[in-house]
Protein backbone atom coordinates (compact mmCIF):
# COMPACT_ATOMS: atom_id res chain seq x y z
CA UNK A 1 0.00 0.00 0.00
CA UNK A 2 1.11 3.50 -0.86
CA UNK A 3 0.93 6.60 1.85
CA UNK A 4 0.33 9.99 1.81
CA UNK A 5 0.12 11.67 4.76
CA UNK A 6 -2.09 14.89 4.86
CA UNK A 7 0.19 17.92 5.76
CA UNK A 8 -2.89 19.36 7.28
CA UNK A 9 -2.96 18.00 9.83
CA UNK A 10 1.06 18.73 10.62
CA UNK A 11 2.21 21.12 13.50
CA UNK A 12 2.65 24.81 11.20
CA UNK A 13 4.25 26.42 13.87
CA UNK A 14 7.34 23.34 13.64
CA UNK A 15 7.31 22.30 9.80
CA UNK A 16 11.06 21.69 9.87
CA UNK A 17 11.10 18.68 12.66
CA UNK A 18 7.59 17.64 10.97
CA UNK A 19 9.82 17.52 7.68
CA UNK A 20 12.62 15.77 9.53
CA UNK A 21 10.95 12.77 10.73
CA UNK A 22 8.77 12.63 7.49
CA UNK A 23 11.64 12.34 5.27
CA UNK A 24 12.99 9.71 7.14
CA UNK A 25 9.77 7.93 7.41
CA UNK A 26 8.70 5.30 4.61
CA UNK A 27 5.98 7.58 3.78
CA UNK A 28 5.68 7.49 -0.54
CA UNK A 29 4.13 10.89 -0.57
CA UNK A 30 3.29 14.45 1.11
CA UNK A 31 -0.11 15.28 0.27
CA UNK A 32 -0.81 19.04 0.17
CA UNK A 33 -4.77 20.15 0.92
CA UNK A 34 -5.22 23.64 -0.58
CA UNK A 35 -8.29 25.24 0.10
CA UNK A 36 -10.02 28.63 -1.29
CA UNK A 37 -12.86 29.13 1.43
CA UNK A 38 -15.03 29.05 -2.26
CA UNK A 39 -15.10 26.09 -3.54
CA UNK A 40 -14.95 24.22 0.26
CA UNK A 41 -15.70 25.91 3.10
CA UNK A 42 -12.48 26.34 4.55
CA UNK A 43 -8.95 27.76 3.78
CA UNK A 44 -5.52 26.29 4.32
CA UNK A 45 -2.65 27.62 3.08
CA UNK A 46 -1.34 29.01 -0.68
CA UNK A 47 1.91 29.08 -2.12
CA UNK A 48 4.34 30.67 -0.46
CA UNK A 49 3.18 27.75 2.34
CA UNK A 50 3.70 25.26 -0.62
CA UNK A 51 7.16 26.68 -1.37
CA UNK A 52 8.69 26.31 1.80
CA UNK A 53 7.34 22.80 1.97
CA UNK A 54 8.47 21.94 -1.13
CA UNK A 55 12.28 23.26 -0.10
CA UNK A 56 12.12 20.96 2.84
CA UNK A 57 10.55 17.74 1.46
CA UNK A 58 12.38 15.15 0.05
CA UNK A 59 9.32 12.94 -0.82
CA UNK A 60 6.87 13.62 -4.00
CA UNK A 61 4.41 15.97 -3.64
CA UNK A 62 0.94 15.39 -4.13
CA UNK A 63 -0.76 18.88 -4.66
CA UNK A 64 -4.70 18.38 -3.92
CA UNK A 65 -6.37 21.59 -5.45
CA UNK A 66 -9.74 21.93 -3.70
CA UNK A 67 -10.30 25.32 -5.60
CA UNK A 68 -12.19 26.90 -8.38
CA UNK A 69 -10.58 27.23 -11.38
CA UNK A 70 -7.37 25.27 -10.75
CA UNK A 71 -6.16 25.36 -14.38
CA UNK A 72 -4.91 28.83 -13.57
CA UNK A 73 -2.04 27.53 -11.15
CA UNK A 74 -0.50 24.76 -13.55
CA UNK A 75 2.81 26.58 -13.63
CA UNK A 76 2.87 27.48 -9.97
CA UNK A 77 2.63 24.00 -9.50
CA UNK A 78 5.18 22.83 -11.47
CA UNK A 79 7.75 25.45 -10.25
CA UNK A 80 7.22 23.21 -7.06
CA UNK A 81 8.33 20.53 -9.06
CA UNK A 82 5.06 18.63 -7.79
CA UNK A 83 4.22 14.81 -8.97
CA UNK A 84 0.79 15.09 -9.01
CA UNK A 85 -1.66 17.61 -9.78
CA UNK A 86 -4.70 16.76 -7.98
CA UNK A 87 -7.94 18.62 -9.34
CA UNK A 88 -11.82 18.21 -8.74
CA UNK A 89 -14.11 16.78 -11.33
CA UNK A 90 -16.90 19.40 -10.09
CA UNK A 91 -14.56 22.16 -10.48
CA UNK A 92 -13.57 21.82 -14.19
CA UNK A 93 -15.64 22.55 -17.34
CA UNK A 94 -13.29 21.63 -19.97
CA UNK A 95 -11.86 17.95 -18.30
CA UNK A 96 -9.58 16.64 -21.20
CA UNK A 97 -8.11 20.33 -21.87
CA UNK A 98 -7.23 20.93 -18.60
CA UNK A 99 -5.35 17.18 -17.79
CA UNK A 100 -3.65 17.71 -21.02
CA UNK A 101 -2.16 21.18 -20.03
CA UNK A 102 -1.00 19.54 -16.34
CA UNK A 103 0.23 16.72 -18.25
CA UNK A 104 2.18 18.48 -20.69
CA UNK A 105 3.88 21.24 -17.35
CA UNK A 106 5.61 17.43 -16.64
CA UNK A 107 3.17 17.13 -13.85
CA UNK A 108 1.05 13.71 -13.58
CA UNK A 109 -2.38 14.22 -13.88
CA UNK A 110 -4.87 13.02 -11.11
CA UNK A 111 -8.51 13.72 -10.71
CA UNK A 112 -10.82 14.01 -7.99
CA UNK A 113 -14.60 13.00 -6.99
CA UNK A 114 -16.57 14.32 -3.79
CA UNK A 115 -18.94 12.14 -1.99
CA UNK A 116 -21.70 12.11 -4.15
CA UNK A 117 -20.12 12.48 -7.84
CA UNK A 118 -20.44 8.99 -9.37
CA UNK A 119 -17.48 7.17 -10.72
CA UNK A 120 -19.23 6.90 -14.21
CA UNK A 121 -18.67 10.23 -14.65
CA UNK A 122 -15.00 9.35 -15.27
CA UNK A 123 -16.08 7.21 -18.16
CA UNK A 124 -14.55 9.50 -21.06
CA UNK A 125 -11.32 10.62 -18.99
CA UNK A 126 -10.08 7.44 -17.26
CA UNK A 127 -7.20 7.02 -19.57
CA UNK A 128 -6.49 10.77 -19.01
CA UNK A 129 -5.15 11.03 -16.01
CA UNK A 130 -2.54 9.06 -13.75
CA UNK A 131 -4.60 8.37 -10.75
CA UNK A 132 -8.00 8.84 -9.50
CA UNK A 133 -8.68 10.35 -5.79
CA UNK A 134 -11.90 9.67 -4.20
CA UNK A 135 -12.62 11.81 -1.26
CA UNK A 136 -13.88 9.27 1.93
CA UNK A 137 -15.41 12.43 3.89
CA UNK A 138 -16.73 15.81 2.20
CA UNK A 139 -13.98 18.29 1.49
CA UNK A 140 -13.10 21.06 3.24
CA UNK A 141 -12.07 19.77 7.09
CA UNK A 142 -10.41 17.26 9.08
CA UNK A 143 -10.85 14.71 11.08
CA UNK A 144 -14.11 13.71 9.63
CA UNK A 145 -15.69 10.29 9.97
CA UNK A 146 -14.80 7.94 6.91
CA UNK A 147 -18.27 7.93 4.37
CA UNK A 148 -18.72 3.75 3.93
CA UNK A 149 -20.03 3.84 0.23
CA UNK A 150 -16.68 5.02 -0.56
CA UNK A 151 -15.79 1.15 -0.42
CA UNK A 152 -18.24 0.45 -2.89
CA UNK A 153 -17.30 3.38 -5.19
CA UNK A 154 -13.75 1.97 -5.19
CA UNK A 155 -14.78 -1.72 -6.66
CA UNK A 156 -16.74 0.58 -9.05
CA UNK A 157 -13.77 2.37 -9.95
CA UNK A 158 -11.57 -0.49 -9.91
CA UNK A 159 -13.74 -2.21 -12.46
CA UNK A 160 -14.10 1.18 -14.77
CA UNK A 161 -10.05 1.09 -14.78
CA UNK A 162 -9.89 -2.68 -15.91
CA UNK A 163 -12.21 -2.37 -18.46
CA UNK A 164 -10.83 0.51 -19.91
CA UNK A 165 -7.09 -0.21 -19.84
CA UNK A 166 -6.37 2.41 -17.71
CA UNK A 167 -3.64 2.63 -15.56
CA UNK A 168 -4.23 5.37 -12.98
CA UNK A 169 -4.06 4.30 -9.85
CA UNK A 170 -7.02 4.49 -6.62
CA UNK A 171 -6.27 6.80 -3.80
CA UNK A 172 -8.63 7.89 -0.71
CA UNK A 173 -8.79 11.11 1.13
CA UNK A 174 -10.78 11.18 4.29
CA UNK A 175 -11.36 8.77 7.75
CA UNK A 176 -8.49 6.75 7.38
CA UNK A 177 -7.09 4.22 10.18
CA UNK A 178 -6.17 1.03 9.74
CA UNK A 179 -9.72 -0.12 10.12
CA UNK A 180 -10.92 1.40 7.11
CA UNK A 181 -7.32 1.58 5.59
CA UNK A 182 -7.92 -2.58 5.84
CA UNK A 183 -11.45 -1.93 4.18
CA UNK A 184 -9.99 0.01 1.28
CA UNK A 185 -7.00 -2.18 0.77
CA UNK A 186 -9.32 -4.92 0.59
CA UNK A 187 -11.67 -3.52 -1.89
CA UNK A 188 -8.72 -2.49 -4.39
CA UNK A 189 -7.29 0.92 -3.23
CA UNK A 190 -3.51 1.68 -4.25
CA UNK A 191 -2.57 4.99 -1.96
CA UNK A 192 -4.22 5.96 0.95
CA UNK A 193 -4.15 9.69 2.57
CA UNK A 194 -4.15 10.34 6.24
CA UNK A 195 -3.58 12.96 7.94
CA UNK A 196 -4.98 12.98 11.75
CA UNK A 197 -4.24 9.23 12.26
CA UNK A 198 -0.57 9.67 11.02
CA UNK A 199 0.33 13.55 12.44
CA UNK A 200 -1.99 13.33 15.51
CA UNK A 201 -0.10 9.40 16.54
CA UNK A 202 2.33 9.39 19.40
CA UNK A 203 4.46 7.64 16.65
CA UNK A 204 4.03 9.40 13.62
CA UNK A 205 6.35 7.14 11.12
CA UNK A 206 5.12 3.91 12.78
CA UNK A 207 1.80 5.37 11.94
CA UNK A 208 2.76 5.25 8.05
CA UNK A 209 4.45 1.86 8.58
CA UNK A 210 1.28 -0.07 9.71
CA UNK A 211 -0.76 1.73 7.03
CA UNK A 212 1.92 0.20 3.95
CA UNK A 213 1.48 -2.99 5.41
CA UNK A 214 -2.33 -3.48 4.44
CA UNK A 215 -2.85 -5.65 1.79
Amino acid sequence: MLVAPSLLAADFGNLEREMQWFNASQADYLHLDVMDGVFVPNISFGFPVLRHVARLCRKPLDVHLMIVEPQKFIPQVAELGAYYMNVHFEALTHHHRVLQQIREAGLHPAITLCPSTPVSSLADIITDVDMVLLMSVNPGFGGQQFIPHTLDKVRQLRQLIRESGSHALIEIDGGVNLRTGQQLAEAGADVLVAGSFVFGADKPAEAITALKCLS
